[in-house]
Order: C-alpha cells, then structure tokens, then sequence
C-alpha cells in the first residue's frame, strides 16, 4: 500500500535534514583550524599542554567527533542549538533576532523578482520571436549575468557618490524601530536580490504560458470564439501561473540563506551573516544550528510550495 503522499515527504525532509546535519558537522572539522586558534590566533601555539586540554573540554571539542555529533544533535532536538563562544548568547536567541531580518529581505526580494520578472515573461510570449521577446530575454540574460556582488557594490557606490544616499550607514534598524528607514535600508539589497531572481521567473513565466498555449483545450476554446483576454486571463495565465507558484517557492527557500552576499554589503544582520560570522570565528555551534535552520526553512518551503500547488491544480492532488 502506498504512502500518503504528506507522509512521504515529510519523511524525505527528516532524511534531508540528517544529511544536511551530518554534512556540516563533518565538513566542520575539515576546514584547517579550530575554536582555540580562531580565538587565540597566534598565542594558541604557546599555550602548554594542560592549556589545551582545559581549552578542548570548554569548547567541547575533546570528545571523539562521533560522541561530538550526537551530543550536538541530541541538543538541537531538546531546543538547545548551542552557545556563542564569543558573543556568549545561546544561538536560538541569535537566530530570532537574524532570522525576522532575512525573511523580511527574502519577501521584498521575492515581490520585486515577480514585478519584474512575471510582467516580463507576459510580454516576451505574446509574440514568441518577435524583437520584444529577443530584447526582453537579452535583457533576462544580461541580469542572470551580473554578479549579485558586484551590482549590489555599483549601486550602492552610485547612490552615495552622486546624491549622498546610502541609509546603510546609519547603523541597521528593525522594522519595528523605525519602518521609514528600515524600508530605505532594505530597499537596494532587496533590488539586487530581486533583480538577480527575475530572470528565472521570467523564462518560467514565458514557457509556461507558451505550453499552456498548445494545449489541445485552448485551441478548442479559440475555435469556440471565446474572446481573446478572456481566453488569455481565465485559462491560459491561470494555468500558466501554476510553474510560477512552484519558481517562487524555490527561489524564496534559496533566499533565506542565499541573501549573505547582500547581508554582508549593506551590513544586514540576517541568518546567511551569521554564518559567515560562524565560519570567521570557528564557531561550530553557531555554524552547525544555522544552517541546519536555513534547511529545514527551506524544507518547509518547499513543502508549503507543494501543498500551494495540490490546491491550485487538481490534477495532481491524487498523485
């Protein structure tokens, strides 16, 4: 008897989260270096002996790596993700404050790539191979192209040089401490994001109006004189707009820990940051529980994205 299909992938996440979970813990632990190194630097080589030892036990690193992962682990499923050596906040406390500000990121992103991208896609198959839809693809191709970094670096160089206008620098605002310059400040990082995520939902839009275009219902709709916008609005683009949910889906779960290149120019305390702040300072706690969070965000995504789609088209819920 087969599985219902929820439960299945509600497995397949558990069995996506393990993996992941074992990835970063051992590829932790390749990377040349360690918590005592990254916190003494060169002094760590003085340290005698007992020093060292004292140091592994505080840092919890003188335990075989086997019995390292499963204390780790056994404390990510009791809610207890870890400590900060360094800041000595615990790292579910980091993460609330971090994670609000990706999210927040990832929907104007996410909002801009569809103003931008769905529009797009419209145009170019109104009129496949004609010079709006060459344009409108170079134009797709020609954002794919540009380095996330290196627009988000232009742009920002730009605005200050020529008008003086970079809210960046005022020190990072929540949304809830003062919205006009949280908005400001979110405005060109959430612009680079959604520029680099509209060429994908641009080609997603245009092949799937294209597709839907060919079906045999949609020249029998023509044939029965049903007036273009209507046949344009009520079947092909709401057809059309299922691949779309599933793209947007996709690229919003890859937002939310993806945005790090546009966290760390514009100074954006989000998740993807405290990572690299993680990295930077050999914090295995932090590293390992944030991305294990970023994953299992991006599993819950997904999920959500497929449930979103089972309820837009009836034609796969008995699947």
């Amino acid at each position: 008897m087969a599985r219902h299909p929820v439960t299945r992938r509600l497995a397949e996440a558990l069995l996506t989260l393990l993996g992941v979970s074992l990835f970063t813990f051992f590829l932790l632990r390749v990377v040349p270096g360690d918590q005592i190194t990254a916190a003494y630097g060169t002094a760590a080589g003085e340290l005698s002996p007992d020093q060292v030892q004292a140091l592994e036990a505080y840092y919890g690193v003188d335990q075989p790596l086997v019995m390292q992962y499963l204390s780790w682990l056994g404390g990510v499923l009791t809610g207890n993700l870890g400590v900060s050596m360094t800041s000595h906040m615990s790292v579910a406390s980091m993460t609330a404050q971090a994670l609000p500000n990706t999210i927040e990121l990832a929907i104007l992103a996410i909002v801009i790539g569809l103003v931008l991208g769905v529009p797009g896609g419209v145009l170019a198959a109104s009129r496949p191979g004609a010079t709006r839809d060459s344009v409108t693809q170079l134009g797709s191709l020609l954002a794919l192209s540009v380095p996330s970094f290196l627009l988000a670096t232009a742009l920002g160089s730009w605005l200050a040089n020529q008008f003086g206008w970079y809210p960046n620098g005022k020190g990072y605002v929540t949304l809830f401490e003062d919205p006009g310059l949280n908005l400001q400040q979110m405005l060109l990082p959430a612009l680079v994001l959604g520029i680099s995520i509209a060429p994908p939902v641009l080609q997603t839009t245009r092949a799937a109006i294209l597709n839907v275009r060919a079906e045999d219902y949609i020249r029998t709709a023509r044939a029965k004189g049903v007036p273009p916008r209507r046949l344009q609005e009520r079947h092909i683009l709401r057809n059309a707009w299922i691949p779309v949910v599933t793209m947007t889906g996709l690229q919003f779960g890859f937002l939310l820990g993806g945005a790090l290149v546009a966290e760390q120019i514009f100074a954006i305390p989000g998740i993807g940051r405290q990572v690299l702040l993680g990295l930077e300072q050999k914090e295995y706690a932090v590293v390992q529980s944030t991305v294990l969070i970023i994953a299992a965000m991006f599993v819950l995504v997904n999920l959500l994205t497929d449930l979103v789609y089972r309820l837009v088209d009836p034609r796969v819920r008995a699947q």
